[in-house]
């Protein structure tokens, strides 16, 4: 019998779903080498290996057999040959650009441990999507909005939530439309450098997010009374800034965001919030290039920065912060206990933060391979994101499952029925 892959789901499953990978049809105790490939939309490579050895009877499931020193990472990792692929250009970041197609992943079976790999026996494509059956992408230009909506299979109404991401601008739609699979209307929203938004991040008009708002309390695929709210790195504090202005939030869910308004002067009405001040002398680069940008943001505690802290305690809505406790972008872990002092202060809830050591900036989606360093709109260098590959993974998977947790928790009353793992 010839070696052959064996993969469950079969041919397609979806990118934040688990995938179960085994070989069968190898001699006793083989040892062989496995290689994933996948290519982005711009064409750049990613791949990742591992060194295993088939059990006595010629089978070999990453699910039961440890990964042997040597590849891109050892031991039992069922996933590791997905969230440990890496790019072959350097400070290259893994997006999904066109949710309506999947991403291509090429698996291989090589002989042998060796340097370069051996005589190829077997491989097999998997299809790795964004989007489930009957998931309704709805592209959204009402008034200024830029935006575009996604709705689960199904009559309806969904608890609705609006999706930010950070400082890079554009439309990206991957994490919104996985939230949407997952039961969920979700809008992702563009800020700027996106068709005839603002090029660059000046300043931003909280009635431009309104208007958002207001398109989702008022769709009748929304389920009120009130909406979510999830942002990232920028996209963060951003939603903090909604949360503490706009009416008709219920819950906000911030990942590595900062509760001091930064890189941005902020309008709404009569209101002027200035961006926290920088000082970029306290840039470190190292012997790689790689600037590291942790210490560059003065504290909102002090002096004239004070006015850049976001009033988060006029917010009618509970609070969620996941924290990466290697983010060197800034410092989340801190903006999230200041955050949380001050509603304590103002007699609000607590909100719920949640940590993970060994996590960097770039917290994602389950499955997308940690990104180290990247180039930095902002800087126009490489920085430092911070992160070590496998507890970041963990916290992937962790944190989407708490994110939905606490959106099914506020939004529609009921438990999802998770727990944290860590």
């Amino acid at each position: 019998m010839a070696p052959s892959i064996r993969l469950s789901p079969a041919g397609r499953s979806l990118f934040d779903e688990p995938l179960a990978i085994a070989v069968q049809g190898l001699g006793p105790r083989q040892q062989v080498t496995l290689r994933t490939s996948l290519r982005d939309e711009t064409g750049e490579l990613f791949q990742a290996s591992a060194h295993y050895q088939a059990g006595d009877d010629g089978e070999l499931d990453l699910a039961r057999s440890p990964a042997l020193p040597g590849g891109s990472f050892s031991g039992l990792e069922p996933m590791g040959l997905l969230w440990a692929l890496q790019p072959q250009k350097p400070f290259w970041r893994l997006v999904k650009r066109d949710v309506q197609s999947p991403f291509l992943l090429q698996l291989e079976v090589f002989e042998g441990h060796g340097e370069r790999p051996g005589r190829l026996l077997a491989q097999a494509q998997h299809e790795r999507a964004f989007l489930r059956d009957g998931v309704r992408r709805v592209p959204v230009r009402e008034g200024r909005i830029r935006a575009t909506l996604f709705l689960p299979p199904g009559d309806g109404p969904f608890p609705g939530i609006i999706d930010l991401y950070g400082a890079g601008g554009g439309l990206p739609e991957y994490r919104a439309c996985l939230l949407a699979n997952h039961g969920f209307a979700v809008l992702a929203l563009a800020f700027y450098s996106y068709e005839d938004l603002p090029k660059g991040m000046k300043e931003f008009h909280l009635e431009y997010f309104e208007e958002a708002v207001n398109y989702m309390l008022h769709h009748t695929q929304v389920k009120g009374p009130g909406i979510g709210l999830l942002g990232h790195s920028k996209g963060g504090d951003l939603c903090v800034s909604m949360a503490s202005f706009l009416k008709g939030i219920t819950a906000t869910a911030l990942i590595n965001g900062s509760v001091a308004n930064v890189g941005a002067v902020l309008r709404y009405k009569d209101i002027t919030i200035p961006p926290l001040g920088i000082n970029p002398k306290r840039i470190k680069v190292g012997e790689s290039g790689i600037a590291d940008i942790i210490d560059v943001l003065n504290s909102p505690l002090e002096g004239p920065d004070q006015q850049s802290f976001i009033p988060l305690e006029k917010a009618e809505c509970c609070f969620l912060f996941i924290v990466g406790q290697d983010d060197h972008n800034w410092k989340s872990e801190f903006f999230a206990v200041e955050g949380s002092k001050r509603l304590q202060a103002h007699g609000k809830e607590k909100p719920e933060i949640v940590c993970y050591p060994g996590a960097g900036h770039y917290i994602e989606p389950p499955f997308f391979p940690m990104c180290a360093a990247s180039m930095h709109l902002l800087f126009g260098k490489p920085v430092l994101w911070g992160g070590e590959p496998k507890a970041h993974c963990e916290a992937q998977i962790d944190a989407w499952q708490q994110i939905q947790a606490f959106f099914h928790k506020h939004l529609t009353g009921k438990p999802s029925g998770t727990c944290s793992k860590l």
